[in-house]
């Protein structure tokens, strides 16, 4: 509830000035905002972890020049412009940038060569001389300026140092960095592997593709197993956490950011900062960081011309490599202010109460659980059949086999987005792998590796499925090559990932990562039992009775029928009703994956660190292009006639 609520729900109040802080009373006496709207900022504070100053900006009842003008009195202190400060020599305190850039704080020497701080939240300079036992800042004079201008300044004068440490925040043990190193030793170990297979296939051919078969074979019976356990398991506990709301504590309600990448994004911008205003969560408690790349000038462009609440702000990312989505939120993490850290992708449309569900779900659950995931879901499911077929297979991963899995107790890859931290722990274990293309599914597995574990979260957000053929396969190549990637990286001691994930967890990880890969590299080896079933011939059947291949046929029928089962159900609700005609025709999506694993083989050896952008904005386009009288508003999410929303 805001302020503007509680004018309507509660009496004027008529506390003298004594009842407010310093600063609330001096901005009573100097008339910036008046005594019961001063009271009712003050209800708002004790339900909420926010600074006065956050809580006056998110309700439009001071500006932060106003704000900033009452610090510099109070403190007998001076205001400065952006250039002022840069005509100020720096201070070396030999403290982290980034605990610099947390706090807002840049060390100066003043114009009159004293030791003084730039600040634009002082109480920050307080708390941070209270715990500097070595006195590395030691201020003897506070000067005052606009937060992200301070911010932009220590981090413009840090910039070699952070683009560095955003590139490699992870330890090179957990991280696959080194391989860009190693290129010339992957090319050729590949084409002397590939070359020994040619000769082996050419001598002893039925044999090297009775061993592809029964790989295959093998791995897609744990597949289905894995499968049919996560299912059940997820039928079984659908009544609770998945479903059940919480209870909501006494506890204030904690500060959230949210990092939103963005690259070539100008399409969807302008609907992008109209979804994030639907958040109900309060205002003085959401920090948004859009995060840019700086040499994307069109976007930077975009997001210039638009008037951007105060809760909201860009984080422009220094140029460097990679340039990758996890490079980017490694150096804007450090601009964070929330004890919560959520990430969402450009063309995302959360649930509006998602926030408040997820911070007080973090509220009730004990600290071990590090993670919520949310569901995701797409907006455009009708718009030809490979979205139908994305969201069916959506549905069935969000809604059935990850809750599976989390309640078996396998440690779960995460999904890019919709995904909510708790900060000290993301911080802990250096946050993204900047080099590995699927950087949350790495991350699932590391949280899942130092003892940490992960929860699924029943809020929604919506995005947009890739319904062109090439694009769709040009995103499941990173994916699946981020899966490669991950797989490697964590596999580079295996004694070691068994003794921190455990027994159980170790072979959960082991069948998710073996059969996903195996199964799209080697689905073409299993369609050649269509032949058997069709009563054709069968390369193996010069070494394998002909019942046996029946029976391998047979067998791969009963597991599509499981699959379908699962998909039949995954898409039963009143969300995804419309989608059940189409399951069927999964069989023929899915094989799509095969070209997209081979293009990600290729690419994890000749490039492991490109990244394959999606494009957002499609369904925009072609509804566009369409002249429909009933546009598309992704705004509010309301779609084309033809369309659901959500």
């Amino acid at each position: 509830m805001g302020i503007s609520e509680l004018r309507q729900a509660a009496p004027l109040y008529e506390e003298g000035d004594d009842a407010f802080d310093a600063l609330g009373g001096e901005l009573v006496r100097q008339g910036v905002i008046d005594r019961s709207d001063m009271a009712l900022a003050g209800i708002v504070r004790r339900h909420c972890d926010a600074t006065l100053d956050r809580v006056l900006m998110a309700e439009g009842l001071a500006r932060q020049d106003d704000l900033l003008d009452v610090h510099a009195r109070r403190l007998n202190s001076r205001r400065l412009t952006r250039e002022e400060i840069n005509a100020l020599d720096g201070r070396e305190v030999g403290e982290d940038p980034r605990a610099l850039i947390k706090r807002s704080m840049l060390p100066v020497y003043d114009r009159d060569g004293t030791k003084a701080v730039v600040t634009g939240q002082p109480a920050n300079v307080a708390t941070h001389e209270a715990n500097d036992t070595q006195g590395r800042v030691d201020p003897q004079r506070i000067l005052i300026a606009e937060p992200r201008i301070v911010q932009n300044e220590a981090a413009n004068r840090n910039r070699a140092e952070l683009t560095v440490l955003a590139q490699s925040r992870v330890p090179s043990v957990e991280s696959c960095r080194t391989w860009g190193q190693r290129r010339a030793h992957r090319l050729a170990a590949s084409l002397g592997l590939l070359s020994l297979l040619a000769a082996v296939a050419w001598s002893f051919p039925a044999i090297v593709l009775g061993c592809f078969v029964a790989w295959a074979a093998f791995t897609l019976i744990v597949s289905a197993i894995m499968k049919t356990a996560s299912f059940v398991a997820r039928m079984v506990t659908a009544g609770e956490t998945m479903t059940n709301a919480p209870q909501i504590p006494k506890t204030p309600l904690p500060k959230v950011s949210i990092l939103v990448p963005l690259f070539k994004e100008t399409e969807i911008a302008h609907h992008l900062i109209a979804r994030l205003s639907r958040l109900t969560y309060p205002k003085c408690l959401l920090d948004v960081v859009l995060i840019l790349e700086e040499e994307d000038d069109t976007t930077r462009e975009t997001l210039a011309s638009i008037d951007l609440p105060p809760w909201m702000r860009a984080v422009v990312v220094p140029d460097g490599q990679p340039r990758t989505k996890p490079r980017a939120m490694n150096y804007a993490l450090d601009f964070c202010e929330g004890d919560i850290v959520g990430i969402f992708d450009a063309e995302d449309a959360p649930d509006p109460d998602q926030i408040t569900t997820v911070a007080r779900r973090f509220q009730e659950v004990p600290d071990d659980v590090v993670c919520l995931q949310g569901v995701l879901d797409y907006y455009n499911a009708r718009q030809n059949w490979l979205a139908r077929c994305f969201t069916i297979e959506y549905a069935t991963w969000f809604r059935m086999i990850l809750p599976g899995m989390e309640k078996l107790g396998f440690a779960i890859p995460l999904g890019g987005t919709t995904l909510y931290f708790r900060r000290k722990v993301l911080e802990e274990l250096g946050g993204w792998d900047a080099h590995n293309v699927t950087e949350d599914a790495d991350l699932g597995f590391r949280l899942a590796r130092h003892g940490y574990r992960t929860e699924m979260v029943r809020t929604v957000t919506g995005e947009e499925a890739n319904c062109h053929l090439w694009p769709w396969v040009k995103q499941r190549s990173r994916w699946l090559k981020g899966y490669m990637t991950t797989y490697l990286v964590h596999m580079r001691r295996p004694r070691l990932l068994y003794r921190q994930l455990g027994a159980w967890k170790f072979w959960g990880f082991q069948a998710h990562f073996i059969t996903a890969l195996s199964q799209f590299l080697l689905a073409p080896f299993l369609w050649t039992f269509w032949l058997v079933l069709f009563g054709l011939p069968h390369p193996l059947d010069t070494i394998l009775h002909r019942d046996v291949l029946v029976a391998f046929g047979t067998l791969f029928l009963m597991i599509e029928a499981i699959n379908i089962a699962i998909h039949l159900v995954a898409v039963s609700g009143s969300r995804h009703r419309h989608l059940i005609a189409w399951v069927p025709t999964m069989h023929f999506y899915i094989p799509l994956g095969s070209i997209a694993a081979y293009k990600a083989l290729y690419e994890l050896i000749a490039k492991p660190f490109f990244w394959e952008k999606t494009t957002h904005g499609l369904s925009l386009q072609e509804v566009r292009e369409k002249g429909s009288d009933d546009a598309i508003d992704l705004a509010g999410v309301k779609l084309e006639a033809g369309y659901k929303g959500l």
